[in-house]
Formats: structure tokens, sequence, C-alpha cells
């Protein structure tokens, strides 16, 4: 019997726990899209003399072209088998999307390029996500998930410092002209991932077996359950106050400073990223003992108080120790949410489908964000932009940490017989 239960608990431990190639893929994806985000707004501003309700449009209606296609992207993932070709087709259509940024800067071809690019990102984060869960079991998920958002933070780290250097160097278009060649690299991770050890059935959230038949519950499933309309509803409001934050800092600096606009937003990034990657380490760690409720409504909490301290001085020291405590919050948020939602959709098959609606919501508040705050800017000035943020990430605070039960913290320590 005692040998029993150790070969149990050796088969939940498997060594894709550490795969390197998922790390290298979480790494790289990360990097990729590291010319994405606040790049091409400052980009389009600070460097090639664009307005900034221009740029706006082309951030939110470029972003709605990409927002249309989340939840359908997790919808089709639910069905497909081929996970690792989406993710390629998502890094050429990166590829493509940034090289026009930098060669054709212009309205209509920056527009669509965008839109492309956030067509194209919406296949990573469920692809990847759907990939873990089919090879990792319960037990070891919330360390992998944790594990995936530390490599991904680091690789945003990466990106934000090579980025830098390239500006300073060569060029602000060398950020996006990188890109390519930065998605190869990722192309070569995903195609290592040992694909025959993935269980398509658990990552799309039905119970494992080959003899199992049940198949998925209908997309209905989601809107009756009242968890899931208000994570959605966080998700909105969260990322409504916390994605222009960076953009706007880094382009009132970058507007201040001509010439640095780059490099300044590089030095945010990598302040944002620094605080994410230590949330990521303190989730995959202790998120099953603490529960995520705890820790989810201490990263929401932080975004209000963010907001507020944004607004207090411009000096760039300060604003970077700012972002870096910003990053802390958004990264608790960002790693919990793919294991909350694994748990929140067991046995309905609709995993994917959970995490593209959950990004159409997040892409929702950040597309519809781009264009409200580049307006308060316009008309009531960087401060009052600031303020706003943290007033509607107070609002996501009180919705999540009223509206949303404890999950259930417990895991079983062996598999059934």
């Amino acid at each position: 019997m005692r040998e029993r239960s150790s070969h149990i608990r050796e088969r939940l431990r498997p060594q894709n726990l550490r795969a390197p190639s998922l790390d290298w893929l979480n790494f790289l994806i990360a990097d990729v899209r590291g010319g994405l985000g606040p790049y091409v707004v400052v980009f389009l501003i600070a460097e090639q003399g664009w307005n900034p309700t221009m740029a706006g449009v082309v951030g939110t209606v470029g972003g709605w072209l990409g927002l249309a296609a989340q939840t359908p992207i997790g919808a089709w993932l639910d069905r497909a088998n081929r996970k690792r070709a989406a993710m390629l087709w998502g890094l050429l259509g990166l590829s493509a999307g940034a090289v026009v940024i930098a060669c054709l800067p212009s309205f209509w071809p920056a527009l669509l390029a965008n839109g492309a690019m956030q067509v194209a990102s919406g296949v990573f984060e469920p692809a990847v996500a759907a990939l873990t869960v089919g090879l990792c079991t319960r037990e070891v998920l919330t360390s992998r998930m944790g594990r995936n958002a530390a490599w991904s933070r680091a690789g945003n780290i990466a990106a934000a410092v090579l980025s830098g250097l390239i500006a300073w160097r060569f060029s602000a278009r060398g950020v996006f002209l990188q890109v390519p060649v930065i998605a190869g690299l990722a192309a070569v991770a995903a195609m290592t991932i040992p694909y025959s050890k993935v269980d398509l059935r658990r990552a799309r959230g039905l119970e494992p077996g080959e003899g199992r038949k049940e198949g998925p519950q209908g997309w209905m499933t989601l809107l009756r359950s009242r968890p899931l309309l208000v994570f959605a509803a966080c998700s909105f409001l969260y990322e409504l106050a916390d994605a222009p934050l960076l953009t706007l800092v880094a382009q009132k600096l970058g507007s201040e400073r001509p010439g640095a606009g780059i490099i300044l937003t590089s030095v945010l990034i990598i302040a944002s990223q620094a605080g994410m990657l230590a949330a990521s380490i303190l989730v995959g760690k202790r998120a099953d003992s603490l529960g995520y409720r705890w820790l989810m409504a201490m990263g929401f909490a932080m975004l209000p108080v963010q907001g507020v301290l944004t607004a207090l001085s411009g000096q760039p020291a300060y604003l970077v120790a700012v972002q870096l405590f910003g990053g802390v919050g958004t990264g608790m948020f960002a790693a919990l949410t793919p294991i909350w939602l694994a748990d929140a959709t067991r046995g309905t098959g609709r995993y994917n489908l959970s995490q593209g609606a959950m990004a159409t919501m997040r892409g929702l508040g950040a597309t519809t964000s781009g264009l409200v705050s580049e307006l308060m800017v316009e008309y009531l000035g960087y401060a009052a932009a600031f303020l706003g943020c943290g007033a509607i990430g107070a609002a996501s605070a009180m919705l999540l940490w009223w509206g949303l039960p404890e999950r259930n913290k417990q895991v079983p320590t062996t598999a059934p017989a």
C-alpha cells in the first residue's frame, strides 16, 4: 500500500513541472510581444509626432479588431487538437504587424497592423494555459502556473531591456524589427513541447481518461455562473484602470524629454515587470495555502493606491518606484486568473472558452481605456487621468471583495485509485 501511494505521488509530479520547453516558450512569447502595448503609442506620439487623440484611436480601434476575436479563439481552442500550430500562426501575425508599424507609421497601416497584432496576441494566453493544464495534474498546477507567470515576467523584463538598448544604440524602429527574430526562437520552443504527454481532455476542462465519453457543457454554462460573471466585471474594471497608467506615465515623460520616450518606457516596463515577477513567485508558492480571494483582493487594492501615488509627483525615479509597486498587484491578478478559472470550470469542458471570455473583458477594458485616458489627458490633464484610474480601480476592488466567493483552497493529495 505504501509503495502504491509512493507511485501515485510520483505520477503527480511529472518531469514537465520543470519542462524547459514550457519555460522558454513563456519567456520568448513575452519577449516577442515586447513591441506591443505602450511602445506603439509612445512610438507614434513621441517619435512620429502624432497627437494623443489620433494615437488613442489607433490603439482603441485596432484593439477592438483583436477584441472581437478573443472569445471565438477560446471556443476554437476547446475543440482544436493542434494548439501549437495556433501559436505558430500567432507568431507570424505578430511579426508581420510589427514590421508594418516600423516601416509604414501612417494612420491606416498602423491601425490595421495593430489590429492584426491584437488578434495574434489573443492566441497565446489561452493556448499556453491549456497546454499547462493538459500537462499537469491539479496537485502541481498552481506551482506550474506560477512558474509560467514568472518566466513570462522575466521575458518582459528582457524585452524591455533589449528594446531600450536597441532604441538607444540604433533607433526606435528597431524595437519593432526585433520581433520577427524573437518570434522564430519562440516557434522553436513551441515545437519542443512534449505534445504526446498533453491530456487534451484535461486541457479543455474535462475529466481526464481515454475511456470517458462525456462532452463539454453548453457555452451558456458560463453565463449562468455568478462567480464567473463577477470575475468578468472585475477584469473589465481592473484593465480599464490599470492598462493606461504605464502608457500615460511614459507618454508624459517622453513628451517632456524628446528622444528619450522609448528608453523611459523600457525603464518603466522593467520596474513593473519586476514587481509582477515577485508576485508570480509568491502565487506559485503560497496561493493554495493562503487562498485566491485574499491574494487577488490584495492585488486589486493596490491599484487605486497606485493611481493616487502616480498623480503626486512627476519625477522619473519616483514614477519608476510607483510602477514597481503597481506591478506586484497586477502580477497577482495575472498569475491567479488561469488557476482560478481552471477550478471554476473543472468538468465543464469550457476552460479555453472561459479564458477567451475573460481575455475579451480585459481587452475591452484595455482598449476602451486607451481612448478614454487620452481624452482625459487632452481636456483635464495628466493628474486628473491618474486619479480617474485610481477611482475605477477602487470600484473593481470593492466588487471583487463583496461579489467573489473564496474557492476551495484544499487540493487532493492522492489520485483516485
